[in-house]
């Protein structure tokens, strides 16, 4: 399966190619400078001069772009939008690396984790960002695409257990009432929905069992 991951070089995206090239895919990577991931394929290219041609031979196009400064936080929906418009009446997936602040707390959808009393201010910008996009991602009826959402704990350094729960659009815990995934187990979740996933156009969530 011929895999593209835009920002490979990234926490996120570094670890969902080392995990597509574990797997036996044929990935490549998508990056702005010196290709540090682990494939051996690799396209240099700011993601805005990215056109059809450079995406139109894959099945599967995994965004793990990531902008946390104020000024560049507008940019999730602007790279978005782009990734949509070279996709848009294709077959081939978008799957989107996205945040868990947009998670809802309530059966009714009314309310997300970064409404929450507790949630850290520093993040709220960003969650912010991140749900702005989703939110115009649910209107793109035109491409295949899917937002994955980690758990409230996101570790940067944890394990590879190769295990999660897959979960949907509410806030989950899992059975010691915690919410958390490491960024390697991530990795498999999105891997695994590139292989064997049918989650078109729908926002999942993942967290560790």
């Amino acid at each position: 399966m011929k895999t593209a991951v835009i920002g490979a070089n990234g926490r996120a995206g570094s670890k969902i190619t080392a995990e597509a090239v574990k797997r036996g895919l044929d990935v490549t990577a998508f990056v702005r400078g010196e290709n540090k991931s682990a494939a051996e394929k690799f396209v240099v290219k700011d993601i805005f001069e990215l056109q059809k041609d450079d995406l139109k031979n894959f099945d599967a196009v995994i965004d793990a772009f990531g902008a946390w400064t104020p000024e560049t936080l507008p940019l999730h929906s602007k790279t978005l939008k782009h990734l949509c418009d070279l996709l848009s009446g294709t077959d081939i997936r978008l799957l989107v690396v996205g945040g868990a602040g947009s998670l809802y707390t309530n059966p009714e959808h009314t309310a997300q984790v970064m409404d929450a009393p507790n949630f850290p201010e520093a993040f709220k910008p960003l969650a912010a960002a991140q749900a702005k996009a989703l939110d115009e991602l649910r209107e793109r009826n035109d491409v295949k695409w899917t937002f994955i959402s980690p758990a409230a704990d996101f570790r940067a350094d944890g394990e590879r257990t190769g295990k999660y729960i897959l979960a949907g659009e509410e806030f989950t815990l899992n059975s010691k009432g915690e919410s958390f995934i490491s960024y390697a187990d991530y990795a498999v979740a999105v891997i695994d929905e590139v292989v064997n996933g049918k989650n078109i156009q729908k926002r999942i969530s993942v967290l560790s069992e």
